[in-house]
Protein backbone atom coordinates (compact mmCIF):
# COMPACT_ATOMS: atom_id res chain seq x y z
CA UNK A 1 0.00 0.00 0.00
CA UNK A 2 1.15 3.40 -0.70
CA UNK A 3 0.03 6.33 1.32
CA UNK A 4 0.93 9.67 -0.17
CA UNK A 5 -0.48 13.62 0.00
CA UNK A 6 -3.02 14.62 -2.20
CA UNK A 7 -0.46 15.62 -5.32
CA UNK A 8 -2.79 18.73 -6.11
CA UNK A 9 -0.77 20.51 -2.70
CA UNK A 10 2.10 20.48 -4.06
CA UNK A 11 1.52 20.98 -7.62
CA UNK A 12 2.06 24.55 -9.63
CA UNK A 13 -0.88 26.46 -9.16
CA UNK A 14 -3.84 26.07 -12.24
CA UNK A 15 -4.80 28.61 -14.52
CA UNK A 16 -8.36 28.71 -12.77
CA UNK A 17 -9.85 26.98 -9.71
CA UNK A 18 -12.70 27.37 -7.43
CA UNK A 19 -13.61 26.89 -3.70
CA UNK A 20 -16.73 25.03 -3.21
CA UNK A 21 -17.69 25.49 0.62
CA UNK A 22 -20.30 23.09 1.88
CA UNK A 23 -22.31 22.82 5.32
CA UNK A 24 -24.25 19.93 6.85
CA UNK A 25 -27.51 18.82 5.93
CA UNK A 26 -27.76 15.31 6.61
CA UNK A 27 -27.47 12.55 8.83
CA UNK A 28 -24.15 10.74 9.99
CA UNK A 29 -25.44 7.52 7.27
CA UNK A 30 -26.40 9.84 4.98
CA UNK A 31 -23.03 12.15 4.95
CA UNK A 32 -20.97 8.81 5.46
CA UNK A 33 -22.70 7.58 2.04
CA UNK A 34 -21.39 11.06 0.44
CA UNK A 35 -18.12 10.87 1.34
CA UNK A 36 -17.78 7.11 0.45
CA UNK A 37 -19.19 8.34 -3.44
CA UNK A 38 -16.58 11.44 -2.81
CA UNK A 39 -13.87 9.20 -2.13
CA UNK A 40 -14.09 7.23 -5.33
CA UNK A 41 -14.62 10.06 -7.46
CA UNK A 42 -11.87 12.39 -6.70
CA UNK A 43 -7.85 12.35 -7.42
CA UNK A 44 -6.64 14.66 -4.97
CA UNK A 45 -5.23 16.89 -8.22
CA UNK A 46 -8.25 18.21 -9.72
CA UNK A 47 -9.96 17.65 -6.82
CA UNK A 48 -8.22 18.50 -3.35
CA UNK A 49 -10.50 17.50 -0.71
CA UNK A 50 -10.64 19.13 2.65
CA UNK A 51 -12.51 18.17 5.85
CA UNK A 52 -14.02 20.63 8.23
CA UNK A 53 -14.17 20.25 11.86
CA UNK A 54 -18.23 19.86 11.64
CA UNK A 55 -17.60 16.46 10.00
CA UNK A 56 -15.88 14.86 12.63
CA UNK A 57 -18.15 16.18 15.01
CA UNK A 58 -21.11 14.69 12.96
CA UNK A 59 -19.40 11.42 12.71
CA UNK A 60 -18.23 11.03 16.27
CA UNK A 61 -14.19 10.65 15.11
CA UNK A 62 -11.50 13.37 16.48
CA UNK A 63 -8.81 13.59 13.69
CA UNK A 64 -5.75 14.95 15.47
CA UNK A 65 -4.47 18.02 14.85
CA UNK A 66 -8.18 19.04 13.25
CA UNK A 67 -10.00 22.33 15.03
CA UNK A 68 -12.07 25.41 14.77
CA UNK A 69 -10.00 28.85 13.74
CA UNK A 70 -9.46 30.19 16.98
CA UNK A 71 -10.65 33.37 18.09
CA UNK A 72 -8.12 36.46 16.94
CA UNK A 73 -8.78 39.94 17.19
CA UNK A 74 -7.50 41.57 14.41
CA UNK A 75 -7.38 46.54 13.99
CA UNK A 76 -10.30 46.05 12.62
CA UNK A 77 -12.06 43.54 15.21
CA UNK A 78 -12.51 40.14 15.79
CA UNK A 79 -12.12 37.84 12.55
CA UNK A 80 -15.03 36.30 11.44
CA UNK A 81 -14.93 32.40 12.16
CA UNK A 82 -16.69 30.76 9.48
CA UNK A 83 -16.15 27.05 9.60
CA UNK A 84 -17.75 24.69 6.82
CA UNK A 85 -17.80 20.99 7.14
CA UNK A 86 -16.32 20.61 3.91
CA UNK A 87 -13.78 22.43 1.10
CA UNK A 88 -13.39 21.38 -2.19
CA UNK A 89 -10.47 23.32 -3.86
CA UNK A 90 -11.02 22.55 -7.95
CA UNK A 91 -8.77 23.07 -10.00
CA UNK A 92 -8.61 22.82 -14.03
CA UNK A 93 -6.79 24.72 -17.46
CA UNK A 94 -9.68 26.80 -17.62
CA UNK A 95 -13.59 27.58 -16.34
CA UNK A 96 -14.99 25.02 -18.16
CA UNK A 97 -12.87 22.33 -16.45
CA UNK A 98 -13.97 23.90 -12.80
CA UNK A 99 -17.44 24.65 -13.86
CA UNK A 100 -17.68 20.46 -14.53
CA UNK A 101 -15.93 19.71 -11.51
CA UNK A 102 -18.67 22.03 -9.72
CA UNK A 103 -21.10 20.09 -11.21
CA UNK A 104 -20.04 16.80 -10.78
CA UNK A 105 -19.49 17.16 -7.21
CA UNK A 106 -22.95 19.05 -6.58
CA UNK A 107 -24.44 15.72 -7.64
CA UNK A 108 -22.23 13.24 -5.66
CA UNK A 109 -22.76 15.15 -2.45
CA UNK A 110 -26.25 15.93 -2.00
CA UNK A 111 -28.06 15.63 -0.43
CA UNK A 112 -25.79 14.89 2.51
CA UNK A 113 -24.31 18.17 1.96
CA UNK A 114 -25.42 21.49 0.73
CA UNK A 115 -23.28 23.95 -0.94
CA UNK A 116 -22.91 26.85 1.07
CA UNK A 117 -20.11 29.54 -1.22
CA UNK A 118 -18.16 29.75 -3.89
CA UNK A 119 -15.47 31.64 -4.67
CA UNK A 120 -13.67 31.27 -8.20
CA UNK A 121 -10.37 32.22 -8.55
CA UNK A 122 -7.83 32.89 -11.34
CA UNK A 123 -4.01 32.90 -11.93
CA UNK A 124 -2.82 36.35 -11.97
CA UNK A 125 0.94 37.31 -13.03
CA UNK A 126 2.24 33.70 -13.49
CA UNK A 127 6.11 33.85 -13.79
CA UNK A 128 5.94 30.17 -15.29
CA UNK A 129 7.67 28.81 -12.24
CA UNK A 130 6.37 29.67 -8.61
CA UNK A 131 5.24 32.72 -8.15
CA UNK A 132 1.92 34.52 -9.00
CA UNK A 133 1.12 38.43 -8.56
CA UNK A 134 -1.82 39.72 -6.29
CA UNK A 135 -4.34 42.53 -7.95
CA UNK A 136 -2.41 44.63 -6.41
CA UNK A 137 0.74 43.54 -8.54
CA UNK A 138 3.34 42.70 -6.34
CA UNK A 139 4.15 39.27 -6.63
CA UNK A 140 2.73 36.37 -4.22
CA UNK A 141 4.91 33.26 -3.00
CA UNK A 142 8.47 34.90 -3.08
CA UNK A 143 9.22 33.24 0.26
CA UNK A 144 7.34 29.91 -0.53
CA UNK A 145 9.86 26.71 0.54
CA UNK A 146 10.38 24.67 -2.41
CA UNK A 147 10.73 20.84 -3.52
CA UNK A 148 11.74 18.72 -0.02
CA UNK A 149 11.45 21.85 2.03
CA UNK A 150 8.05 22.32 0.67
CA UNK A 151 6.99 18.97 1.58
CA UNK A 152 8.44 19.06 4.99
CA UNK A 153 6.68 22.08 5.54
CA UNK A 154 2.96 21.45 4.38
CA UNK A 155 2.80 17.39 4.73
CA UNK A 156 2.59 15.58 8.05
CA UNK A 157 4.24 12.48 8.97
CA UNK A 158 5.31 10.91 11.84
CA UNK A 159 1.77 10.27 12.73
CA UNK A 160 0.30 6.80 11.75
CA UNK A 161 -1.74 5.13 9.11
CA UNK A 162 -4.39 7.81 7.46
CA UNK A 163 -3.04 11.02 8.96
CA UNK A 164 0.51 10.15 7.49
CA UNK A 165 0.26 12.37 3.99
CA UNK A 166 -2.22 14.57 5.23
CA UNK A 167 -1.85 18.27 5.74
CA UNK A 168 -3.59 21.01 7.69
CA UNK A 169 -5.44 23.79 5.61
CA UNK A 170 -5.90 27.20 6.44
CA UNK A 171 -8.14 29.21 3.86
CA UNK A 172 -8.91 32.94 3.92
CA UNK A 173 -11.06 35.10 1.66
CA UNK A 174 -9.59 38.81 2.16
CA UNK A 175 -11.21 41.28 0.49
CA UNK A 176 -9.71 43.97 -0.64
CA UNK A 177 -9.94 48.31 -0.78
CA UNK A 178 -8.64 48.74 -4.53
CA UNK A 179 -9.90 52.74 -3.92
CA UNK A 180 -7.66 53.03 -0.69
CA UNK A 181 -4.43 50.91 -1.95
CA UNK A 182 -4.95 53.76 -4.95
CA UNK A 183 -4.61 56.55 -2.82
CA UNK A 184 -1.67 55.51 -1.57
CA UNK A 185 1.89 56.31 -2.59
CA UNK A 186 3.92 54.15 -4.21
CA UNK A 187 6.52 54.38 -1.37
CA UNK A 188 3.32 54.19 1.42
CA UNK A 189 2.63 50.98 -0.97
CA UNK A 190 6.37 49.54 -1.32
CA UNK A 191 6.08 50.00 2.88
CA UNK A 192 2.76 47.98 3.27
CA UNK A 193 4.64 45.22 1.66
CA UNK A 194 8.28 45.64 2.22
CA UNK A 195 9.16 44.87 -0.82
CA UNK A 196 9.42 47.58 -4.25
CA UNK A 197 6.90 46.44 -6.80
CA UNK A 198 9.42 47.34 -9.48
CA UNK A 199 11.79 44.56 -8.96
CA UNK A 200 10.38 42.51 -5.95
CA UNK A 201 13.71 43.48 -3.87
CA UNK A 202 13.45 43.44 -0.16
CA UNK A 203 13.14 46.78 1.44
CA UNK A 204 15.54 46.87 4.46
CA UNK A 205 14.19 50.36 5.55
CA UNK A 206 10.55 48.64 5.58
CA UNK A 207 8.35 49.54 8.49
CA UNK A 208 7.72 46.55 11.16
CA UNK A 209 4.17 46.69 10.14
CA UNK A 210 5.17 45.54 6.60
CA UNK A 211 4.02 42.22 5.44
CA UNK A 212 7.28 40.57 4.74
CA UNK A 213 8.45 41.42 7.86
CA UNK A 214 5.33 40.60 9.72
CA UNK A 215 5.08 37.04 8.10
CA UNK A 216 9.16 36.60 7.78
CA UNK A 217 8.84 32.37 8.36
CA UNK A 218 13.19 32.17 9.77
CA UNK A 219 11.89 34.96 12.63
CA UNK A 220 9.81 32.46 14.30
CA UNK A 221 10.56 30.17 17.18
CA UNK A 222 10.22 27.59 16.24
CA UNK A 223 10.42 28.84 12.51
CA UNK A 224 7.07 28.84 10.70
CA UNK A 225 6.87 28.05 7.22
CA UNK A 226 3.74 27.32 5.33
CA UNK A 227 3.20 25.89 1.33
CA UNK A 228 1.21 28.76 0.49
CA UNK A 229 -1.00 28.69 -2.85
CA UNK A 230 -2.89 31.84 -2.88
CA UNK A 231 -5.23 32.96 -5.87
CA UNK A 232 -6.92 36.24 -6.51
CA UNK A 233 -10.81 36.44 -6.91
CA UNK A 234 -13.22 38.38 -8.43
CA UNK A 235 -16.96 38.93 -8.54
CA UNK A 236 -19.63 41.25 -9.78
CA UNK A 237 -22.00 42.83 -6.45
CA UNK A 238 -25.74 42.79 -7.18
CA UNK A 239 -25.27 46.62 -7.95
CA UNK A 240 -22.76 46.36 -10.87
CA UNK A 241 -19.55 46.97 -8.81
CA UNK A 242 -16.63 44.51 -8.82
CA UNK A 243 -15.55 43.37 -5.51
CA UNK A 244 -11.66 41.29 -5.92
CA UNK A 245 -9.22 40.13 -3.50
CA UNK A 246 -7.19 36.90 -2.99
CA UNK A 247 -7.70 33.53 -1.45
CA UNK A 248 -5.06 32.78 1.32
CA UNK A 249 -4.65 29.05 1.07
CA UNK A 250 -2.06 27.84 3.37
CA UNK A 251 -0.68 24.38 3.51
CA UNK A 252 0.44 22.46 6.74
CA UNK A 253 2.47 20.05 8.66
CA UNK A 254 -0.17 21.29 11.60
CA UNK A 255 -2.11 24.70 11.86
CA UNK A 256 0.24 25.94 14.42
CA UNK A 257 3.23 27.69 12.23
CA UNK A 258 0.04 29.48 10.12
CA UNK A 259 -1.46 30.55 13.52
CA UNK A 260 1.88 31.98 14.78
CA UNK A 261 2.04 34.50 11.30
CA UNK A 262 -1.57 35.44 11.85
CA UNK A 263 -1.67 36.19 15.38
CA UNK A 264 1.64 38.35 15.01
CA UNK A 265 -0.49 39.49 12.16
CA UNK A 266 -2.97 40.56 14.06
CA UNK A 267 -0.28 42.52 16.65
CA UNK A 268 -1.11 40.32 19.49
CA UNK A 269 2.93 39.93 20.16
CA UNK A 270 4.06 43.70 20.11
CA UNK A 271 0.56 45.65 19.08
CA UNK A 272 1.95 46.22 15.30
CA UNK A 273 -0.57 44.92 12.79
CA UNK A 274 0.31 44.01 9.74
CA UNK A 275 0.58 46.68 6.85
CA UNK A 276 -2.07 44.58 4.72
CA UNK A 277 -4.92 45.96 7.14
CA UNK A 278 -5.04 49.28 5.82
CA UNK A 279 -6.31 48.04 1.92
CA UNK A 280 -7.63 44.67 3.24
CA UNK A 281 -9.51 42.40 5.54
CA UNK A 282 -10.43 38.52 5.59
CA UNK A 283 -13.88 38.08 5.87
CA UNK A 284 -14.12 34.22 6.13
CA UNK A 285 -11.72 32.08 7.94
CA UNK A 286 -11.37 28.37 8.71
CA UNK A 287 -9.32 25.34 9.07
CA UNK A 288 -9.68 22.07 7.33
CA UNK A 289 -7.55 18.63 7.33
CA UNK A 290 -7.19 17.14 3.66
CA UNK A 291 -6.93 13.97 4.25
CA UNK A 292 -3.59 11.47 2.23
CA UNK A 293 -4.47 9.32 -0.77
CA UNK A 294 -3.98 5.54 -0.43
CA UNK A 295 -3.55 3.80 -2.91
CA UNK A 296 -5.38 6.30 -5.88
CA UNK A 297 -7.91 7.31 -3.48
CA UNK A 298 -8.52 9.99 -0.67
CA UNK A 299 -7.77 7.94 2.52
CA UNK A 300 -10.57 8.66 4.96
CA UNK A 301 -9.89 6.33 7.64
CA UNK A 302 -9.19 8.81 10.11
CA UNK A 303 -13.38 9.13 9.76
CA UNK A 304 -14.31 5.89 10.13
CA UNK A 305 -14.84 4.88 6.42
Amino acid sequence: MTALNQPGILLDLPAASRYQLWKLSGDAPAVRAALARLQQWADGEQVVVCIGQPVAELLGVQVPGLRNFPAITGPQGPLALTPHALCLWLRGNDQGDVLRLSREAAALLAPAFSREKVVDCFRHGWNGKDAVRDLTGYEDGTENPKDDDAVHAAIADGMGAGLDGGSYFAVQQWVHDMEAFARMSALQKDHMIGRRLSDNEELDDAPESAHVKRTAQESFDPEAFILRRNMPWWAVQPDGSDAVGAIFAGFGRSFEAFEAQMRRMAGEEDGIADGLFQMSNPVTNAYYWCPPMLNGRVDLRALGL
